[in-house]
């Protein structure tokens, strides 16, 4: 068994590959080798060059591995299918060239819902008929990148969209056949949609393919919550905060996985602003540290 811990390109603010303010993608690959991490993920596709012998070179060059990709779109929205289609299509094929194994579902912020992020008794929910056709486009995707692609995909939990409470993972987990949909887990927003992340894996942990570790700061939390904060003002905000100042318990969550003899990456994620006055680097030899200081390798 064997524990490997990574970073992602959200941690340098890195949330759509057209942001002017980004950082350099070689800018970002040199920050997570200097902190301490073997393994980066693509982040959106087309932030990374799309032709693999150039990221295939400049990966090798930092001895870093790619761990997977995250597929971040409006799953929720049926006149977006075309842009859900080719960022998935994308993302499998960039996937594939470097080796990687991770594909990482995420149905991103819908307008319906980002108001309510963190309320699930306020949240607006789908309609039968629009959840069913919502379970049909995640199962067209996760089917292509098991049975084309031979990655292993999963479903991740992000506030403001249409999979985020906790009855809504659990419902869309027993809707889609775990062959071809597993779980990512992400602590952060676990913590965000007011479920525990260490109880969730009591239950669900033959399910969980893949970790993102992400720390929350409780009254940056509430504080959004309340005033209905939009979730990237939130991240300007801080409230992904460094790990181990936050709410989650990371030293259960590690024995969670160790008992339950996990093998593969956990991968930090700690959204911020790219301009919000962070330091990503500092950020990332804090968490790495924090991260090895309770018995990670």
């Amino acid at each position: 068994m064997t524990i490997k811990l990574g970073n992602a390109p959200c941690s340098w603010g890195v949330e759509f590959a057209d942001d002017p303010r980004n950082p350099d993608w070689r800018t970002v690959l040199d920050e997570c080798k200097s902190a301490g991490f073997h393994g980066i993920e693509l982040g959106p596709v087309g932030f990374m060059p799309e032709d693999p012998s150039v990221l295939g070179d400049a990966l090798a060059e930092r001895d870093l591995e790619l761990i997977g990709g995250v597929v971040f779109r409006p799953f929720h929205d049926p006149e977006k299918w075309d842009d859900v289609l080719d960022g998935s299509v994308r993302t499998c094929k960039a996937l594939k060239a470097h080796g990687a194994r991770h594909l990482v579902l995420i149905d991103s912020i819908s307008p319906r819902r980002a108001p309510t992020a963190g309320q699930p008794g306020e949240a607006e929910q789908m309609t039968t008929d629009e959840w069913s056709v919502y379970v049909q486009r995640i199962r067209h995707i996760a089917a292509m990148g098991t049975e084309e692609y031979g990655l292993t995909v999963a479903i991740h939990p992000h506030a403001g969209g249409f999979c985020d409470f906790k009855s809504e993972v659990e419902r869309l987990l027993s809707e889609i056949d775990s062959s071809i949909l597993k779980l990512c887990l992400d602590t952060g927003h676990s913590h965000y949609a007011g479920f525990d992340p260490v109880a969730f894996m009591e239950t669900y942990m033959d399910r969980i393919s893949y970790m993102h570790f992400k720390d929350i700061d409780p009254k940056v939390k509430a504080d959004v919550i309340t005033n209905r904060t939009d979730f990237y003002e939130a991240c300007g905000q801080g409230i992904f905060c460094n790990l181990g100042d936050g709410e989650t318990e990371f030293p259960a969550v590690r024995k969670k996985l160790i008992d339950a003899g996990f093998d593969g990456w956990c991968t930090v994620e700690q959204d911020c602003d790219p301009t919000g006055g962070t330091s990503p680097i500092s950020d990332a030899r804090a968490n790495r540290s924090y991260l090895e200081s309770i018995g990670f390798n």
